[in-house]
Protein backbone atom coordinates (compact mmCIF):
# COMPACT_ATOMS: atom_id res chain seq x y z
CA UNK A 1 0.00 0.00 0.00
CA UNK A 2 2.85 1.89 0.51
CA UNK A 3 4.78 1.80 -2.30
CA UNK A 4 1.68 2.53 -4.27
CA UNK A 5 1.32 5.66 -2.37
CA UNK A 6 4.62 6.72 -3.02
CA UNK A 7 4.53 5.75 -7.03
CA UNK A 8 1.58 7.91 -7.10
CA UNK A 9 3.25 11.00 -5.45
CA UNK A 10 5.99 10.48 -7.48
CA UNK A 11 3.66 10.73 -10.86
CA UNK A 12 1.66 13.39 -9.43
CA UNK A 13 5.23 16.01 -8.80
CA UNK A 14 5.74 15.71 -12.27
CA UNK A 15 4.07 17.53 -15.12
CA UNK A 16 3.55 14.95 -17.03
CA UNK A 17 2.48 12.38 -14.49
CA UNK A 18 0.04 14.90 -13.21
CA UNK A 19 -1.38 15.60 -16.78
CA UNK A 20 -1.92 12.19 -17.26
CA UNK A 21 -3.89 11.89 -13.76
CA UNK A 22 -5.86 14.64 -14.53
CA UNK A 23 -6.70 13.43 -17.83
CA UNK A 24 -7.83 9.97 -16.69
CA UNK A 25 -9.66 11.67 -14.30
CA UNK A 26 -11.73 13.80 -16.59
CA UNK A 27 -12.91 11.10 -19.05
CA UNK A 28 -13.55 8.37 -16.23
CA UNK A 29 -16.06 11.10 -14.83
CA UNK A 30 -17.53 11.65 -18.52
CA UNK A 31 -17.45 7.87 -18.83
CA UNK A 32 -19.68 7.21 -15.42
CA UNK A 33 -21.23 11.01 -15.45
CA UNK A 34 -22.54 10.21 -19.00
CA UNK A 35 -23.37 6.24 -18.27
CA UNK A 36 -25.49 7.84 -15.28
CA UNK A 37 -27.60 10.59 -16.50
CA UNK A 38 -28.62 8.48 -19.54
CA UNK A 39 -29.92 5.64 -17.59
CA UNK A 40 -34.17 5.74 -17.54
CA UNK A 41 -34.47 3.71 -14.83
CA UNK A 42 -31.91 5.71 -12.63
CA UNK A 43 -33.29 7.61 -9.73
CA UNK A 44 -33.09 11.21 -9.17
CA UNK A 45 -30.23 11.21 -6.84
CA UNK A 46 -27.73 8.90 -9.89
CA UNK A 47 -29.02 11.50 -12.56
CA UNK A 48 -27.96 14.66 -10.75
CA UNK A 49 -24.48 12.50 -9.38
CA UNK A 50 -24.20 12.15 -13.01
CA UNK A 51 -24.83 15.72 -14.28
CA UNK A 52 -22.48 16.43 -11.46
CA UNK A 53 -19.53 14.23 -12.79
CA UNK A 54 -20.33 16.09 -16.42
CA UNK A 55 -19.71 19.21 -15.10
CA UNK A 56 -16.56 17.84 -13.30
CA UNK A 57 -15.01 16.51 -16.42
CA UNK A 58 -15.19 19.84 -17.93
CA UNK A 59 -14.34 21.41 -15.37
CA UNK A 60 -10.72 19.24 -15.78
CA UNK A 61 -10.94 19.79 -18.85
CA UNK A 62 -10.54 23.08 -18.70
CA UNK A 63 -7.75 22.76 -16.11
CA UNK A 64 -5.78 20.92 -18.87
CA UNK A 65 -6.60 23.70 -21.51
CA UNK A 66 -4.91 26.34 -19.33
CA UNK A 67 -2.32 24.11 -18.65
CA UNK A 68 -1.11 23.77 -21.95
CA UNK A 69 -0.63 27.67 -22.38
CA UNK A 70 2.71 26.94 -20.87
CA UNK A 71 3.54 23.84 -23.51
CA UNK A 72 4.74 25.26 -26.30
CA UNK A 73 8.54 26.33 -25.53
CA UNK A 74 8.90 22.50 -24.44
CA UNK A 75 7.43 21.43 -28.02
CA UNK A 76 9.49 23.65 -29.60
CA UNK A 77 12.65 22.36 -27.54
CA UNK A 78 11.91 19.00 -28.63
CA UNK A 79 10.79 20.00 -32.62
CA UNK A 80 14.40 21.99 -32.06
CA UNK A 81 16.26 18.71 -30.80
CA UNK A 82 14.88 16.43 -33.46
CA UNK A 83 15.32 18.89 -36.07
CA UNK A 84 15.29 17.04 -39.45
CA UNK A 85 16.14 13.59 -37.61
CA UNK A 86 18.95 12.65 -38.80
CA UNK A 87 19.56 9.81 -36.53
CA UNK A 88 16.37 8.16 -37.59
CA UNK A 89 17.39 4.60 -39.56
CA UNK A 90 14.18 4.66 -41.76
CA UNK A 91 13.39 7.88 -44.50
CA UNK A 92 9.88 6.75 -43.60
CA UNK A 93 9.52 7.36 -40.04
CA UNK A 94 12.16 10.23 -40.08
CA UNK A 95 9.48 12.46 -42.43
CA UNK A 96 6.00 11.28 -40.58
CA UNK A 97 7.47 12.51 -37.38
CA UNK A 98 8.21 15.86 -39.08
CA UNK A 99 5.52 16.44 -39.91
CA UNK A 100 3.82 15.19 -36.58
CA UNK A 101 6.27 17.66 -34.98
CA UNK A 102 4.69 20.57 -37.19
CA UNK A 103 1.28 19.81 -36.57
CA UNK A 104 1.65 19.38 -32.66
CA UNK A 105 4.00 23.06 -33.13
CA UNK A 106 0.94 24.66 -34.52
CA UNK A 107 -1.98 22.88 -32.46
CA UNK A 108 -0.85 25.15 -28.94
CA UNK A 109 -0.90 28.63 -30.78
CA UNK A 110 -4.75 27.42 -32.13
CA UNK A 111 -5.53 26.64 -29.05
CA UNK A 112 -4.61 29.50 -26.88
CA UNK A 113 -6.18 31.61 -29.37
CA UNK A 114 -9.54 29.56 -29.06
CA UNK A 115 -9.28 29.49 -25.41
CA UNK A 116 -8.33 33.48 -25.35
CA UNK A 117 -11.04 34.33 -27.58
CA UNK A 118 -13.78 31.87 -25.27
CA UNK A 119 -12.40 33.85 -22.15
CA UNK A 120 -13.00 37.22 -23.83
CA UNK A 121 -9.22 38.02 -23.86
CA UNK A 122 -9.48 38.98 -27.08
CA UNK A 123 -12.39 39.79 -29.19
CA UNK A 124 -12.08 36.54 -31.85
CA UNK A 125 -14.74 34.11 -32.75
CA UNK A 126 -13.29 30.67 -31.20
CA UNK A 127 -15.27 28.46 -33.47
CA UNK A 128 -13.03 28.61 -36.57
CA UNK A 129 -9.80 27.96 -34.25
CA UNK A 130 -11.17 25.43 -32.11
CA UNK A 131 -11.92 23.60 -35.51
CA UNK A 132 -8.14 24.28 -36.66
CA UNK A 133 -6.87 22.42 -32.98
CA UNK A 134 -9.21 19.69 -33.91
CA UNK A 135 -7.77 19.17 -37.32
CA UNK A 136 -4.51 19.35 -36.18
CA UNK A 137 -4.79 17.55 -32.97
CA UNK A 138 -6.31 14.73 -35.48
CA UNK A 139 -3.52 15.47 -37.85
CA UNK A 140 -1.28 14.64 -35.12
CA UNK A 141 -2.88 11.38 -34.11
CA UNK A 142 -3.19 9.43 -37.54
CA UNK A 143 0.42 10.63 -38.36
CA UNK A 144 1.22 8.70 -35.08
CA UNK A 145 -0.67 5.48 -36.21
CA UNK A 146 1.32 5.65 -39.11
CA UNK A 147 4.67 6.24 -37.81
CA UNK A 148 3.87 3.23 -35.24
CA UNK A 149 3.02 0.97 -37.78
CA UNK A 150 5.97 1.58 -39.78
CA UNK A 151 7.97 0.75 -36.69
CA UNK A 152 6.13 -2.59 -36.05
CA UNK A 153 7.05 -2.97 -39.86
CA UNK A 154 10.68 -2.60 -39.52
CA UNK A 155 10.71 -3.72 -35.88
CA UNK A 156 9.36 -7.27 -37.22
CA UNK A 157 11.75 -7.64 -39.77
CA UNK A 158 14.79 -7.14 -37.22
CA UNK A 159 12.79 -9.87 -35.21
CA UNK A 160 13.16 -11.91 -38.35
CA UNK A 161 16.98 -11.65 -38.73
CA UNK A 162 16.98 -12.13 -34.60
CA UNK A 163 15.51 -15.29 -34.70
CA UNK A 164 17.87 -16.52 -37.24
CA UNK A 165 20.91 -15.03 -35.79
CA UNK A 166 19.83 -16.86 -32.34
CA UNK A 167 19.95 -13.84 -30.17
CA UNK A 168 17.34 -14.45 -26.93
CA UNK A 169 18.06 -10.87 -25.39
CA UNK A 170 17.54 -8.96 -28.67
CA UNK A 171 14.32 -10.56 -29.05
CA UNK A 172 12.56 -9.95 -26.11
CA UNK A 173 13.31 -6.00 -26.55
CA UNK A 174 11.86 -6.18 -29.87
CA UNK A 175 8.70 -7.54 -28.46
CA UNK A 176 9.04 -5.15 -25.59
CA UNK A 177 9.17 -2.60 -28.43
CA UNK A 178 6.46 -3.83 -30.49
CA UNK A 179 3.82 -4.24 -27.65
CA UNK A 180 4.72 -0.45 -26.76
CA UNK A 181 3.70 0.64 -30.24
CA UNK A 182 0.76 -1.23 -30.31
CA UNK A 183 -0.36 0.20 -27.19
CA UNK A 184 0.33 3.34 -28.95
CA UNK A 185 -1.76 2.38 -31.72
CA UNK A 186 -4.87 1.78 -29.71
CA UNK A 187 -4.18 5.00 -27.52
CA UNK A 188 -4.55 6.91 -30.58
CA UNK A 189 -7.10 5.33 -32.29
CA UNK A 190 -9.34 6.47 -29.64
CA UNK A 191 -8.18 9.86 -29.58
CA UNK A 192 -8.56 9.89 -33.06
CA UNK A 193 -12.29 8.72 -32.83
CA UNK A 194 -13.00 11.41 -30.27
CA UNK A 195 -10.99 13.87 -32.65
CA UNK A 196 -13.53 13.46 -35.46
CA UNK A 197 -16.53 13.16 -33.33
CA UNK A 198 -15.61 16.79 -32.39
CA UNK A 199 -15.75 17.88 -35.94
CA UNK A 200 -18.32 20.04 -37.72
CA UNK A 201 -21.38 17.34 -38.07
CA UNK A 202 -21.81 16.06 -41.40
CA UNK A 203 -18.01 14.50 -41.09
CA UNK A 204 -18.05 10.92 -40.43
CA UNK A 205 -19.32 10.11 -37.39
CA UNK A 206 -18.90 13.83 -36.01
CA UNK A 207 -21.01 14.62 -33.21
CA UNK A 208 -22.43 11.42 -32.84
CA UNK A 209 -21.07 10.10 -29.69
CA UNK A 210 -23.00 10.20 -26.10
CA UNK A 211 -21.10 11.48 -23.39
CA UNK A 212 -20.41 8.00 -21.68
CA UNK A 213 -19.02 6.89 -25.63
CA UNK A 214 -16.91 9.89 -25.91
CA UNK A 215 -15.45 9.15 -22.25
CA UNK A 216 -14.66 5.50 -22.62
CA UNK A 217 -12.42 6.27 -25.73
CA UNK A 218 -10.67 8.62 -23.49
CA UNK A 219 -10.67 6.88 -20.43
CA UNK A 220 -8.75 4.13 -22.51
CA UNK A 221 -6.40 5.86 -24.29
CA UNK A 222 -5.56 7.46 -20.34
CA UNK A 223 -4.80 4.29 -18.88
CA UNK A 224 -2.60 3.12 -21.53
CA UNK A 225 -0.70 6.40 -21.31
CA UNK A 226 -0.44 5.38 -17.61
CA UNK A 227 0.58 2.14 -18.48
CA UNK A 228 3.31 3.31 -21.10
CA UNK A 229 4.69 5.98 -18.53
CA UNK A 230 4.68 3.58 -16.07
CA UNK A 231 6.86 0.44 -18.27
CA UNK A 232 8.99 3.72 -19.31
CA UNK A 233 9.89 4.21 -15.93
CA UNK A 234 10.56 0.52 -15.18
CA UNK A 235 12.74 0.08 -17.87
CA UNK A 236 14.99 3.36 -16.78
CA UNK A 237 15.18 1.69 -13.36
CA UNK A 238 16.66 -1.43 -14.76
CA UNK A 239 19.02 0.02 -16.86
CA UNK A 240 20.15 2.37 -14.25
Amino acid sequence: MQQAVESLVRLLESYRGRDKVIRTMCYGSQLVGGVLSRKAEADVSSRQLGKSLLLFSAQLSHCRTVLRLFDDLSMLAYSHGYGFGAEEEDTVVRWISILNNVADQLYYPCEHIAWAADAELIKLKSDKWWLFSTVLWGTSLLLGILRSLRVLLLLKKKLKRCERDGTGSSRSRLHRQMQGELLSILSSMADLSNAVHWMPPGFLWAGRFPSWLVGLMGTTSSVIGLIQMNGGSNDQSESA
